[in-house]
Order: C-alpha cells, then structure tokens, then sequence
C-alpha cells in the first residue's frame, strides 16, 4: 500500500507542482528577464538557493509523515527522499558533460546559454513526471522490479568500461527528421528559438541545441527514474526528489561547466552507483526481507560519489591525457 496515493494526494502534486512554476517564473520573469552571461556567484548562489529548497522540502516533509504516521516511518520515508535527491543529483552530472558539449559544438554565446538551459529543464520536467507515472504503474509487477534492476546493473558495467565518445548532433535521429520538415538557420542574432527569413520561418541553432538536449534528457531518464524506483516504490517521493534535483541541474552548470573534465573518475563513481542499486532491485531487497536499509543505501552513493571526486582530484589527468572542452 502506498503512503501517498494519487487519489488522496493530488492537491499535494498540484501544490508542489504550482510552487515549482512559481520558481521558474520568478528565475525567468525577474532574475534573468535580460539575457547575460551567467557568473560564476551567480550560479553558486542559485545552486544554493536549490539546494536549500530541497532541504526545507524535506523538513516540512518529515514533520507531515511523522504527525500523519509517526516518527518511524517519517524518517524512513525522509531518509528516501534525501536518498532519492542525492541519487539523482549525482546522475545528473552527466548531463553537464552533454551540456558543454553541444553548447561547444553549436557555438551557443554564453549569454543564450541559460535561456536554452531554461525550456530545456523545463522539457525534462515535463518527461520526468510521464516516466514517472508509467515507473509507478509498471512497478505494480514485481517481474518489473527484475527487468529495472537488471537494466540498471548493465548499463553501469557498460559505462564503467566504455571509452568517452565524441557527441554528434547533426546524427541525432530526432534532428534529422526535424530538419526535413523545417529549414534550419546558420546564424545565431538573437535569442529567438525561431525567425523569419524571406518569410520562410527557420528553426535557430539555439532550437536544435533544446532538442537534442531534450532527447538526451530522455535517455537519461531511462536510467535515472529505475534508479530512484529502487530506493523507494512511493510516486510521491520519486517525482519531488526527482523534480528538484533537475532544478538545481542549470546553476550547476554554470559553476561546473570549466571545470567538469577534471572529474574524470566521476564515471566509475556513477557506474558503481547503478550497478549498486540494480543489485538492490534483484537482491539486496530480498536478501535483507524485502527492504534493503536506506541508510546503508544513501551512505554508500554518497561514498562513491564522493571518493571518485576526491581521488580525480588527488590525482589528476596528466596534461597530455586531458580532452579539453572549449566552452564557447
């Protein structure tokens, strides 16, 4: 049985989903209403305010489960959220990598960037709640469970033991097809999405540079919303941990993005992360009656992300080895 069944909850969907375009009207409509290169304190100061957010979420979380519960499953329930938050949080690092890539590979100006970043989170809000809401119906089948585990331990070992490739959007599947029906411009003049030339309309780059990375954040779902499902079976959970660490995902950015290739080991550290929770889907679960401790569970994804970080920088990249991203 559900903690938080859709049927009861809706309003706290609504609530929360309500607050979350408050915030995003507020970043577009006051802080960036003119577009400018985002600042490295500016970013720093966002990803704080994220932060804190999630963290006061989490507060006024607890303190409703534990009147409407009680203490222990309150802190079980908060401790799955946090998990939930953290396990995301680090998944979505990949993204920045995507993220300095296209915007390099586009030659997006820095002062477009946030804008694009902006519909873009915006997108994978939107595609996170439909994989959610489908997780959460086919995790009704506990052969499911199986299927997400075993997809999440392959896809780990694979990133684990796969080379970094170089990104090509113009092979993208979804910006071939796009192009047949719609004329693409060369030049970026404005922060248009679309313009009018000869009074033909053509998409800009800053629209081919959205949609792939909307079609990237897809891919990455498919990973990352399996991984949040083994933590907790709550749909209420999943989506406000899932929602808010994709919030905070844009001022990363902007705070990683010249520094993101020295985390070189931030790969095995993630790898080992999913293979991890796909173990505790196929497993870990079974092995410990059906529930697999979740602060063992949030202890060791914090350890391997953070011994990955730590030792990519106590022994960093020799310089000839280094892939350097040009951020334009």
């Amino acid at each position: 049985m559900s903690l938080f069944p859709f049927a009861e909850y809706w309003p706290f969907y609504l609530a929360f989903l309500g607050f979350v375009l408050a915030m995003l009207a507020i970043d577009l409509g006051i802080f960036n209403r003119k577009e400018h290169e985002v600042s490295f304190k500016e970013a720093t100061t966002w990803s704080i305010i994220w932060v804190v957010l999630s963290m006061g979420f989490a507060g006024l979380f607890y303190a409703y489960t534990n009147s409407k519960f009680g203490a222990d499953i309150a802190q079980t329930a908060t401790l799955e959220y946090l998990t939930g938050y953290v396990l995301e949080y680090s998944l979505s690092i990949d993204n920045i990598f995507v993220f300095v890539l296209v915007f390099s590979y586009f030659g997006i100006p820095a002062k477009y960037k946030h804008r694009v970043l902006f519909y873009g989170i915006l997108g994978a809000l939107i595609f996170r709640a439909v994989f959610i809401a489908l997780g959460s119906a086919l995790m009704q089948f506990h052969w499911v469970i199986y299927i997400f585990g075993g997809f999440l331990i392959i896809t780990g070992i694979k990133m684990f033991f796969s080379s970094s490739e170089e990104i090509e959007p113009e092979k993208n599947f979804l910006i071939r097809i796009f192009r047949k029906f719609m004329p693409v411009t060369t030049e970026i003049k404005s922060k248009n999405f679309f313009v009018n030339v000869d009074g033909v309309k053509h998409a800009t780059p800053l629209f081919i540079a959205l949609l792939f990375l909307e079609a990237t954040d897809i891919i990455f779902a498919v990973d990352s919303v399996p991984a949040i499902f083994a933590v907790t079976k709550e749909p209420f959970i999943v989506f406000t941990s899932n929602i808010f660490a994709i919030l905070g995902l844009r001022s990363m950015y902007f705070m990683l993005a010249g520094v993101i290739d020295k985390f070189y080991l931030l790969k095995y550290g993630l790898a080992i992360v999913l293979v991890f929770v796909g173990l505790k889907m196929v497993w870990l679960n079974d092995w410990f009656g059906g529930k697999f401790p979740i602060t063992y569970s949030l202890g060791f994804i914090v350890f391997a992300i953070a011994t990955s970080v730590i030792l990519s920088l106590l022994f960093p990249k020799k310089e000839e080895e280094m892939i350097h991203i040009t951020d334009n």
